[in-house]
């Protein structure tokens, strides 16, 4: 419970923001998929091992219609972008709050 009043550490943070860029990859890619803290955690210490992976283990399905390379390098990429345009959005408002 002390854990829930402390801040978040810029771990934490870079954490979040990678979560987040795979969810909004997930949604531009028109997958029905979301990671939660939890599934992230357990998936992004094993990099694209872990994506693959958990491809592999739940959404094996699709495996009948795509490689596993394509659709691990189709949410890699667009993951990338994503969080790509989040940190640019994070920078300016930080460069507008220093301008303020």
């Amino acid at each position: 419970m002390l854990h829930d009043l402390q801040a978040p550490t810029p771990a934490d943070a870079e954490f979040e923001a990678h979560r987040h860029a795979y969810n909004a990859a997930f949604h531009a890619l028109d997958l029905n998929w979301y990671w939660d803290p939890v599934t992230f955690a357990s998936i992004h210490r094993y990099g694209r091992a872990g994506v693959k992976a958990w491809v592999e283990r739940e959404q094996a399905h699709l495996l009948k219609a795509y490689t596993i390379d394509f659709l691990v390098n189709a949410v890699e990429v667009t993951q990338a972008r994503c969080l790509a345009a989040y940190e640019r959005q994070e920078a300016k408002k930080s460069g507008d709050r220093l301008a303020a």
